[in-house]
């Protein structure tokens, strides 16, 4: 999919041509395509964090799937820290959170079966190192000091930088796990449209995969407790964007934005080099240490930028917890971006909402999921409504597979979720409270992949 790393050494040299790097991105309806990332943490058989190094950590998992699956690894400073294989990767997150990035797939019953395979594969080559991996979105014991850090030059400079911004970063870097999807869009119009619908509906839909409620062995007063540490991570480049509802928004000024966000690092020569505060925009007129940008620079800077919904060469809607129904994710916002009605109706959910109810309705969802209120709805119903809307476009596009005329099945888990009136993040502390008898090992074993 188009939005992956561009490492040609190409010179920039004004702002026309950052936006000609978004704008490359656009591609007929016909070459649509989604993207699925998901995390997921692991516990080792003791139910403490997995660390990288050992016979037991996490290295040993990637060499042991690159040995029986044909992965091809990626090293940082000698440390295997990733694989890649036929458009997908296999990656670490700060805390040892692993990381599927899918390759961009036509339908979800591709997804499905990446996802699937996925799983299966790394349970096989986990299980003998006494390993667990679980559809928690968040650590519910552990404390962030407690975390293994995972060997990556990328995060040493995050993990020094971060915290100076807000005072949960370290919690999101080590602590939390999500389900995104990558999307495509047509036309700068096309791009606006998405932007604007996803940006207006992203508190619905965290509420619907709020999954995040435990902290240090107790109810975090947080339904999703991830979404309310992305709001205390870095203001610069965390949250929703109110310039994406304004008129005249286009690639131009989401460029403006990411212009004077400031860097976290440039690599050269492999090397991650601190940049010290220094905006992209002030590296575009002074250069840094001796360095011009690059493409590739405006490609890994556009990675280091945090929005509740994220433009890069492809669309990427962020807002969601980890869940055990991963397909779910992808399948509704395919419903929603691909069929031109459902975009427009699911906009209509929440156009007339001013920002400030935007913001209010985040952080009303992150403490009470559905049963939330956003501009003095109650947003359960307003779930239920999106929820139908994906439906609805999912029949409509028709993408159909054996019995299934199309790909509406992926979507009942999160429906019958939504059935029940309250957030997986509910269910969890009332099983943590109750049948689990707030034992890691219970909760360990029911929500294993």
């Amino acid at each position: 999919m188009s939005g992956k790393l561009d490492t040609a050494p190409t010179p920039v040299e004004s702002a026309s041509d950052l936006i000609a790097f978004l704008r490359s991105g656009e591609k007929p309806r016909e070459r649509f395509r989604v993207g699925t990332e998901h995390e997921k943490i692991g516990f080792g058989a003791d139910n403490k964090p997995v660390p990288h190094a050992g016979p037991r950590g996490i290295a040993a998992i990637l060499e042991a799937i690159a040995v029986a699956d044909g992965w091809e690894r990626g090293f940082d400073g000698g440390n295997l820290i990733a694989l890649k294989k036929d458009g997908a990767s296999i990656t670490l997150e700060p805390g040892g959170q692993l990381e599927l990035s899918g390759a961009p797939l036509r339908t979800i019953f591709e997804t499905e079966r990446e996802t699937r395979a996925h799983l299966e594969l790394v349970k096989r080559v986990s299980a003998p190192l006494g390993i667990t991996w679980t559809s928690l979105a968040h650590h519910p014991v552990h404390d962030v000091t407690e975390i293994p850090r995972m060997p990556k030059a990328r995060y040493g400079v995050m993990r020094a930088y971060l915290p100076t911004r807000g005072e949960l970063a370290l919690h999101m870097m080590h602590m939390t796990a999500t389900v995104q999807a990558n999307l495509d869009f047509a036309s700068e119009a096309d791009m606006v449209r998405k932007m604007r619908a996803a940006m207006a509906v992203t508190p619905i839909v965290s509420a619907m995969f709020a999954n995040s409620s435990l902290y240090l062995g107790k109810p975090s007063g947080f339904i999703t407790r991830r979404e309310h540490i992305w709001r205390h991570t870095d203001p610069d480049r965390c949250g929703l964007l109110s310039f994406v509802f304004e008129e005249g928004f286009g690639y131009e000024r989401y460029t403006d934005w990411a212009l004077d966000v400031p860097m976290f690092f440039i690599v050269r020569d492999e090397k991650y080099l601190p940049a010290r505060g220094v905006t992209f925009r002030e590296f575009m007129e002074r250069g840094f240490e001796g360095h011009r940008p690059t493409a590739a620079d405006w490609d890994l800077h556009l990675t280091t930028l945090f929005p509740e919904v994220r433009l890069k060469r492809i669309v990427e809607v962020r807002g969601a917890d980890c869940v055990p129904f991963l397909s779910a994710l992808p399948a509704l916002w395919k419903g929603l971006f691909y069929d031109d009605g459902a975009l427009d109706a699911a906009y209509a959910l929440a156009r007339e909402w001013s920002f400030a109810e935007r913001e209010a309705a985040l952080e009303d969802v992150a403490r009470r999921g559905l049963a939330a209120r956003a501009a003095g709805q109650p947003v359960l119903p307003l779930a239920r409504e999106l929820a139908a809307i994906a439906s609805e476009g999912l029949r409509r596009i028709a993408h159909g597979e054996g019995e299934h005329p199309d790909e509406r099945v992926f979507l009942e888990p999160l429906l019958a979720q939504l059935e029940t009136g309250r957030s997986l993040g509910e269910e969890l502390v009332q099983r943590w409270e109750g049948d689990l008898a707030r034992s890691l090992a219970k909760l360990i074993e029911a929500t294993r992949f």
